[in-house]
């Protein structure tokens, strides 16, 4: 691939300088629609945007996985579309915990942005192979996580289906072992983080929020994927 200016230390600080932006992102969220059904009214979007030292959590949250990924992917066009995906995913990850909502308003245009800059880094490097496998990731996460939806919808959020797409989208262009690994990180996180919190009681065990464990296991895809399949297949 072709390499664009040094890795690390770009994506670090390209991520911390558009985390301070998360809030206002939250902030401009349009509020669902909600059938009165007698249920709770979730927390406002605008409220999770107020709430004390977001935007400076926010940075410290994407300049740690800007550094994950710079050093995982180099100093390589990949980072074009990888870097935008960070403050996206932890605005996502914040909304998700608190109201237990992954807003379509805001995982549409990032499918449409995604394959956007996935393409324009195709056109760059000519890696054709990247692209398909980028579809193929596309189709085997979502897939998978329609098909879990359909079998047990109360089991899983479709917003998580829809994220699901983003993330295969982003993994395979990397590379199976970045894709498989992503996937399974996020289910094992969100099984085991997911029970512990719930025995600690920190949430509900019917109201664990799946997309934060989700962005997380991606990004321990991104971080190790390569090097856990290669190992798992004797390369």
């Amino acid at each position: 691939m072709s390499e664009v200016p040094d890795g690390l230390l770009l994506a670090m600080a390209a991520c911390g300088v558009l985390g301070l932006l998360v809030p206002g992102l939250v902030r401009r969220v349009p509020e669902p629609v909600v059938a009165e059904d007698g249920a709770p009214p979730k927390e406002t979007y605008a409220a999770v945007a107020e709430r004390p030292g977001l935007a400076g959590r926010a940075a410290l949250a994407c300049a740690v996985a800007g550094a994950v990924i710079g050093a995982a992917v180099g100093a390589q066009w990949p980072l074009l579309y990888l870097v935008p995906l960070v403050p996206i995913g932890v605005a996502l990850a914040v909304i998700d915990w608190r109201t237990r909502l992954l807003p379509t308003r805001v995982i549409a245009p990032t499918y449409v942005l995604t394959v956007a800059l996935v393409v324009v880094v195709t056109a760059v490097t000519g890696d054709v192979d990247d692209l398909a496998r980028a579809g193929w990731g596309w189709a085997i996460s979502g897939g998978s996580f329609f098909l879990l939806w359909f079998v047990q919808p109360r089991g899983l959020g479709y917003g998580d289906v829809r994220l699901s797409g983003v993330l295969g989208i982003a993994l395979g262009y990397l590379g199976w072992g970045e894709l498989v690994v992503g996937m399974y990180a996020g289910f094992l996180l969100g099984g085991v983080g997911g029970g512990l919190l719930a025995l600690l009681r920190v949430v509900e065990r019917r109201a664990v929020p799946f997309g934060p464990f989700m962005l997380v296991g991606a990004l321990v895809g991104v971080g190790v994927g390569e090097r856990v399949l290669r190992s798992l297949v004797g390369g």
